[in-house]
């Protein structure tokens, strides 16, 4: 059997898609060509993003190189995360699934921005009611 040379996942979140492709080596995320910090400053909390290595005890195992687009910073960050869990499933599924399933990681959060009706101002604020 022939060991590939990364692993890949696509993570989502709400309008953001992360490709993800995981490399032996110590531990470094780039996103976009940035460090993590680069990329996302101070806006979320970097723990959050490593969430699935320290799950699995792959922390430090390998080098996460991530294309991520679309969204806002939540949003990508959270995109970021799905990825590498699915990602560490293609690593060993059978000793990582269970790990990452009971964090909650390998679930796709469905929630998304609800679309503006006709006649109202926004998806369900309607115009203010006038009585006479």
């Amino acid at each position: 059997m022939v060991i590939p040379s990364f692993f890949s996942g696509t993570g989502r979140r709400k309008t953001a898609i992360a490709r993800v492709r995981l490399l032996p080596g110590e531990g470094e995320i780039v996103v976009n060509g940035r460090s993590l910090e680069e990329h996302f400053g101070n806006a979320i909390n970097e723990s959050d993003v490593r969430m699935p290595f320290r799950v699995t005890g792959t922390e430090g195992h390998y080098n996460a190189m991530i294309k991520v687009e679309g969204g806002g910073v939540t949003g990508q960050a959270g995109a970021i995360r799905h990825g590498i869990a699915r990602a560490l499933l293609e690593v060993d599924a059978d000793t990582n699934r269970l790990p990452l399933r009971q964090a909650g990681l390998l679930t796709r959060d469905p929630r998304m921005k609800e679309r503006k009706k006709y006649g109202l101002k926004r998806a369900r604020k309607a115009p203010q009611y006038t009585k006479r």
